[in-house]
């Protein structure tokens, strides 16, 4: 397993650690944030593949953001990948 830490940039959150194995979320952690949402898409992504979560929450806003939290674990997740 493969735990990966990521610096969100333009949201709230200030943290997100990742633990991946063979391809597939085995756990998500965000700091800070709305902590009941994304408690929520933490346990939703769990053991999903990271390319159908990447597909899902890449390009999510937050109000007139141009990014939020979700779009935010996409990213960490692409960083990951580049870093395998």
């Amino acid at each position: 397993m493969s735990t990966f830490v990521y610096k969100p940039r333009g949201v709230c959150s200030t943290e997100i650690r990742l633990d991946i194995k063979d391809s597939r979320i085995e756990k998500l952690e965000v700091k800070n944030g709305c902590n009941g949402n994304l408690k929520g898409i933490a346990a939703l992504v769990q053991g999903q593949d990271v390319d159908d979560v990447i597909g899902r929450l890449e390009g999510i806003r937050c109000g007139f953001k141009p990014t939020s939290c979700p779009d935010q674990i996409a990213q960490a997740l692409k960083a990951f990948k580049q870093q395998a």
